[in-house]
């Protein structure tokens, strides 16, 4: 297994780093980035051992915020989840958790998904002879408490594992995107008490078509939407895809039209009822919409960022609000910020509140409202969050 995911690594990077036809042409002049007035906000320490704070991901819903992460030492190597929440985004208070497992206690948390004023939250640990991650989800108790869940250690490891990607809420429940050898899969369940996995499924899973990969998933009016990517037969570099399903078991796949260059869906949300991803076009990033319906007819929209010639990219955050998209992006050496006021066809940076350098221990995304901006920044030194106006001017 960990031969299998090294090659798989050098193959992209390979990819990534061959050529220079993707770059952008760096003589364009860049748009002057939009700078928001950013104001800190503070996380009280979790009861418990003093450390730095680790911030990895948040959600809102039902007018109250949510922030996820750990408490970690100086290294990050001793960790502890941790969980934050608040009604304005302004003032927060930690919350109580409950772990279960010698992993649990040491878990990060790294996604939330929110659903009616409740969470569920996915975190792990590495671990174990092999170091892989072990992975737990979390569910948000009527008494306010966010436990975690016992579950089979194959559910999201054993030797099928590759990774557990991303928490999404719905209407329909909570769907769980991520990858098994088999290729794309996701875990569902009503009510985040118990997630079944669909692994090996027709049209999701990798066939001669192709090997899939799923990174992300939003509910629209017709069932779930994933996006991700696929390896065709004799190919290196992923194409575009998606795929749609009424209840999360049965899935079929939606062409996405793609470009020479490497290309992948790796965030989606619905702007107006329509999903929009992003992800990368080459080393750079692109947006693409469905034009027509829930999963529609898809097309690509604009693209921007500079491509690099070192370090992997990837889009860590995407978000509704104001009156656009906002996203949060690496480019192997540091991460940005951008925003589309026209679904996509051109982007323009926003300043970030303090420099946000890519690396391990180092993270940094964005979530938001009609009215609030929310950015968290973790540079391995303190895991800090800021808050804005959407409405930039």
């Amino acid at each position: 297994m960990a031969l299998r995911r090294a090659v798989a690594v050098l193959g992209i990077v390979a990819v990534l780093t061959s050529g220079c036809s993707w770059l952008p042409d760096r003589d364009d002049p860049s748009p002057q980035p939009l700078r928001p007035v950013w104001t800190e906000v503070a996380l009280p320490t979790p009861p418990g051992p003093a450390g730095r704070l680790m911030v990895r991901d948040a959600a809102v819903c039902a007018d109250r915020w949510y922030v996820v992460g750990a408490v970690g030492d100086a290294t990050g190597v001793v960790t502890r989840p941790a969980a934050w929440t608040s009604l304005d985004g302004t003032s927060w208070t930690a919350m109580a958790l409950t772990p279960i497992s010698y992993y649990g206690r040491q878990n990060v948390l790294y996604s939330v998904a929110c659903r009616s004023g409740r969470i569920a939250v996915l975190g792990a640990k590495r671990g174990g002879a092999h170091a892989n991650p072990r992975t737990s989800s979390w569910q948000h108790l009527p008494d306010g408490t966010l436990t975690e869940v016992r579950a089979p250690y194959d559910l999201y490891g054993g030797s099928q594992a590759v990774d557990v990607a991303r928490m999404v809420s719905g209407a329909r429940g909570w769907l769980i995107t991520g990858n098994r050898t088999s290729g794309a899969a996701v875990w569902r369940s009503p009510d985040a008490a118990r997630f079944q996995i669909v692994e090996g499924a027709p049209q999701l899973a990798s066939d001669g078509a192709g090997e899939t990969w799923n990174f992300d998933a939003v509910e629209t009016e017709s069932g779930w939407l994933a996006v991700g990517g696929v390896i065709p037969p004799g190919r290196v570099d992923r194409d575009p895809l998606a795929w749609r399903s009424d209840d999360g078991v049965t899935w079929q796949r939606v062409p996405v039209p793609g470009g020479p260059e490497y290309d992948e869906l790796q965030r989606v949300v619905l702007l107006q009822g329509r999903p929009v991803a992003v992800g990368l076009r080459g080393r750079a990033f692109g947006a693409w919409r469905a034009d027509g319906g829930s999963a529609g007819q898809w097309r690509a929209a604009g693209g921007f960022g500079r491509g690099q010639t070192e370090g992997i990219p990837g889009v860590r955050g995407l978000t509704v609000a104001g009156d656009g998209l906002f996203a949060a992006t690496t480019d192997g050496s540091g991460h940005a910020l951008w925003r589309s006021t026209d679904a996509g066809e051109s982007w323009r940076p926003v300043a970030a509140p303090v420099p946000a350098p890519s690396g391990a221990e180092r993270a940094a995304t964005i979530v938001g409202t009609p009215d609030q901006l929310l950015v968290l920044i973790d540079d391995a030194r303190a895991g800090r969050v800021f808050r804005a106006d959407a409405n930039v001017p």
